[in-house]
């Protein structure tokens, strides 16, 4: 089992990749059974989509290589951890960008939220819920809310012992889920 741990943030100073490193060192030091992969979607660098194939179409197979190098990491993916911040209480538009150019590779597979901003990201993990559904992904009503005022610390994130056992549980959800639908 392969679960990517999406950063969605590609902005200078992001602080969603402390949170994925984070993430991925706690699946590493509790030895989980599934495979948690990183997956910095500014790496990518996504295009906006113009495409005149709308992705369902597509087939898995993009003329941008951007695109297909993105759909190649998402799709070799059986599950997902989203770690989005919320902008105006809303989703990153690079991010969502990002989604909508692909297609099946989302299709039918869980996910989870971990969100943060001045509220945790509530909004912004209330809208990826919405999104994702079209693809008919199954999300865990497990997620983790990370407060821009109370966990982080001159721009360095600093977990509690409370989000060291909220990423505990959420990781149990998802592989749980993750292996009843494989």
């Amino acid at each position: 089992m392969k679960i990517g741990i999406i950063v969605g943030s590609i902005r200078e100073g992001r602080l969603g990749l402390q949170i994925g490193e984070w993430i991925k060192q706690q699946a590493d030091v509790q030895g989980r059974a599934a495979d948690y992969v990183l997956i910095d979607l500014k790496g990518f660098d996504v295009p906006l989509f113009t495409s005149a194939t709308h992705p369902m179409m597509a087939k898995k197979h993009y003329d941008d290589a951007r695109v297909q190098a993105w759909s190649d990491a998402i799709d070799a993916c059986d599950a997902f951890i989203f770690v989005t911040p919320e902008y105006n209480h809303g989703v990153p538009g690079a991010f969502k960008n990002a989604v909508d150019s692909l297609g099946s590779e989302w299709v039918g597979k869980p996910y989870a939220v971990v969100g943060y901003g001045a509220v945790g990201g509530v909004r912004a993990i209330e809208n990826w819920r919405s999104v994702l559904a079209n693809f008919s992904m199954v999300d865990i009503r497990n997620e983790l809310n990370i407060n821009l005022f109370t966990h982080f610390a001159d721009g360095a994130f600093v977990p509690n012992a409370h989000q060291n056992d909220e990423v505990k549980a959420l990781f149990d959800a998802l592989e749980n889920l993750t292996g009843r639908l494989a």
